[in-house]
This record gives C-alpha cells, sequence and structure tokens, in this order.
C-alpha cells in the first residue's frame, strides 16, 4: 500500500485497515456457494471475518480464468479471527446461504466446503451430519480437501462494492491499489454493507434507507 494510504480524507475507514490482525493472526476458510460475488459480500459483513477475496478453487486445470475456468468452481476465501469467530460459526454463514440440497446444475457454482485441514474437513461433515439430521434431507454439498486456490480478477474482487462510486471515493482518495482493496479488512465489511447486510464499524456509513445508488 502506498505511504499516503492512511492519510486525510477518510481516516476512519483507512485506521480500520491498519488495526485490523494481520494474516499471521488470522485462519482460512474456503468455500464455494454458487456466484461468489454474494458469499464474498455475505462474509465480509460477518462479525470476526478479516478479509475475503474471491477465486477459482476444486479443479485440476492450471491456471484458470473466468472465462477458461475448466473444471473449478467459483469460491470464496475468508480470513478470520478465530478470536472472535469460529470455523463452526463460519459453516453456520455458508449451510444458511446456499442451497445445500439441490445438486449444481453447472460445476462452477456448487456447493462445496474446501477445507485447509482435517480440523476443519471434520467440522464440515459433522455440521453436514446435523443438516441432514434435522432435515431429514440428504445434502449435495460436497466436502473436500483445498489443493490450489487461485485469485479471480481484479474486476470481482469486491465486485458489490466496485459498483458504489461514493464508497469507492474513500478507496481511490487514498491510492489504493486493486491489490490493496481485495486485501482490506474494511473493503471487506463495506461490500457486506453496500449489499445490503447489517455491519458493525466505527465509521459514519449512512442508514441503510440513506445509502446512494
Amino acid at each position: 500500500m502506498t505511504p499516503s494510504a492512511y492519510e486525510p480524507t477518510h481516516p476512519t475507514a483507512l485506521a480500520a485497515d491498519a488495526e485490523a490482525p494481520p494474516p499471521s493472526a488470522t485462519a482460512t476458510a474456503t468455500f464455494g456457494m454458487g456466484c461468489f460475488w454474494g458469499p464474498d459480500a455475505r462474509f465480509g459483513a460477518t462479525p470476526g471475518v478479516v478479509r475475503t477475496r474471491v477465486g477459482y478453487a476444486g479443479g485440476t486445470e492450471p491456471d484458470p480464468s473466468y472465462y477458461s475456468l475448466g473444471d473449478h468452481t467459483e469460491v470464496v476465501q475468508v480470513e478470520y479471527n478465530p478470536d472472535t469467530v469460529s470455523y463452526e460459526a463460519l459453516l453456520d454463514v455458508f449451510w444458511a446461504n446456499h442451497a445445500p440440497f439441490s445438486a449444481p446444475l453447472k460445476r462452477q457454482y456448487r456447493g462445496v466446503v474446501l477445507a485447509h485441514d482435517d480440523q476443519q474437513c471434520e467440522a464440515a461433515k459433522r455440521t453436514r451430519d446435523d443438516l441432514e439430521s434435522r432435515t431429514g434431507k440428504a445434502v449435495e454439498t460436497a466436502i473436500e480437501t483445498l489443493d490450489q486456490f487461485y485469485l479471480a480478477e481484479d474486476y470481482h474482487q469486491k465486485y458489490r462494492l466496485r459498483s458504489a462510486s461514493f464508497f469507492m471515493s474513500a478507496f481511490e482518495e487514498a491510492s489504493y491499489s486493486d491489490e490493496d482493496l481485495r486485501e482490506s479488512p474494511f473493503a471487506a465489511t463495506l461490500n457486506g454493507y453496500v449489499a445490503g447486510h447489517s455491519v458493525s464499524v466505527d465509521a459514519d456509513l449512512p442508514a441503510p434507507s440513506q445509502r446512494p445508488r
């Protein structure tokens, strides 16, 4: 990030990035939940989530892109503070925000947990089994081990936020690069806010009925 990024016109937003836990203090989860724009916003608004990014995973083709996806799936990768939110709580968000009982029409948009370790895999299976037990329905969502995550193109990152020029001005005036925006904790939260989710931040944001369109 450029040296001027935390300097004036929007100090509250930029201070939020400076005060967020560094990647070394976070854990990571990866989920496929259909088109990745919505999950990116949903998790960005989830308390305890620090950073989000979207990309492609779950396939075998090297170097996938949006127009050459191969057998990969659109996924959201979530960095979270394990002292604030548990992996199981993220799984609750995951199960509640896709269609776990429906087989996907396209592999690109399938529901999948891509576990980063054995503990995540066990938690995903346990919550899947609990969901089946409570509903009496068979879950079609896959549970797999993450092999490799490929970042999606810049224009997919924080997609909802990018469409809101009023809020994007905070980052443009601070000379954020595309990478800065993608990795910004405040951008993750604001991306959720623009998409209509409730968020808890210190910045002085307009009420939902007053959001610029």
